[in-house]
């Protein structure tokens, strides 16, 4: 990569193939997100990113299940029923559903068509996916959420490691989501992660701008990844709903919630998080499955109380323009 910045895979929607292009196309770095995608659809954007010539990453979830007991769950799902009546969905009859996101599929996938990088989140892949994996010629990453996190992926053999801080938008990606990591500045985090392992890193989390950029390349980090920063980007696929309410006035802040789907994960704080934070267990995936239709419908309505508005602490920099000019914008000063 030509410049430091690295676009962080947003699942669900924001990353696009044109988004990886644009990024990569700028001398940049970016990751597709195979997050909550059929391995159908990861390996047809790894054909499409494949074709433009440029370096680029994937993005897998670690199957790293936080169980939720039934009756906690239909409690909850009893709990939010009204939210779903609106658009004709029955919430308090929903199935409990638990699945590894088709974790043998993909990772079957990357070793048969392997890619430059491959990162993942939420917890340590078994030493044999890290050893198949590097086998295949990919080098491998992992998200941690501090030094502790940190050594233990080095032990496992990782390549390199993503150092995310709790300002950052969407998911942690701690090991342990019921107790997760205390929020500290990102070059707070970076420090010790490098010291700890001697690794490269790469710097994630509450990224406004250039002066961020430098902070955490001066901390020690290799490259800064940008996720919020990304999301109004003329090539993101973040919904109009989602966009909108990044520059919302009534949206004054980000908060971290786990009502949507049973992991903590920081976004702009709504109406649906003030009813049910309180409420809402640890258990994921299956409160993301739940909930997932409620947030299709409300985000296709335009209605941003009733879905999750991920975004980190540096939301309020977002701004609608190519991908390109973003990047130039960030590195423009170093």
């Amino acid at each position: 990569m030509e410049l430091p910045v690295v676009a962080a895979p947003m699942a669900g929607g924001p990353t696009t193939t044109r988004l990886v292009a644009a990024v990569g196309s700028a001398g940049g770095f970016a990751f597709l997100a195979a997050g909550y995608q059929p391995p159908e659809a990861v390996a047809a954007e790894i054909a499409t990113a494949r074709a433009t010539g440029l370096p680029f990453g994937v993005n897998v979830f670690v199957p790293t299940p936080v169980p939720v007991d039934d009756a906690a769950f239909r409690r909850y799902a009893a709990r939010i029923a009204d939210e779903g009546r609106p658009y004709g969905l029955d919430l308090a009859a929903a199935p409990r559903t638990e699945d590894d996101d088709h974790w043998a599929e993909k990772i079957a996938l990357l070793v048969r068509d392997p890619v430059p990088v491959v990162s993942f989140t939420f917890g340590l892949p078994p030493a044999t996916v890290v050893r198949d994996l590097r086998r295949a010629g990919s080098r491998v990453l992992v998200t941690v959420t501090d030094p502790a996190e940190a050594a233990a992926a080095a032990e496992l053999g990782a390549d390199g490691l993503v150092a995310q801080s709790g300002h950052a938008g969407g998911h942690y990606g701690t090991f342990t989501p019921g107790s997760p990591t205390p929020v500290r500045p990102l070059a707070e985090l970076v420090g010790p992660v490098v010291a700890r392992t001697g690794l490269p890193v790469l710097a994630a989390g509450g990224v406004a701008g250039a002066a961020d950029v430098r902070a955490a390349l001066a901390a020690g980090a290799i490259g800064v990844l940008v996720g919020t920063l990304l999301l109004r980007a003329d090539e993101s696929g973040t919904s109009p709903t989602h966009r909108a309410a990044l520059t919302d006035p009534r949206r004054d802040r980000t908060v971290v919630t786990r009502a949507f789907t049973g992991r903590p994960a920081r976004g702009l704080r709504n109406d649906f998080i003030d009813r049910y934070e309180a409420d809402a267990p640890l258990g994921y995936p299956a409160l993301h499955h739940l909930t997932r239709p409620l947030r299709r419908a409300a985000a296709q309505a335009g209605d941003a109380d009733r879905v999750h508005l991920w975004a980190g602490t540096g939301y309020r920099a977002a701004r609608a323009a190519p991908a390109a000019e973003i990047i130039e914008e960030l590195t423009r000063p170093l």
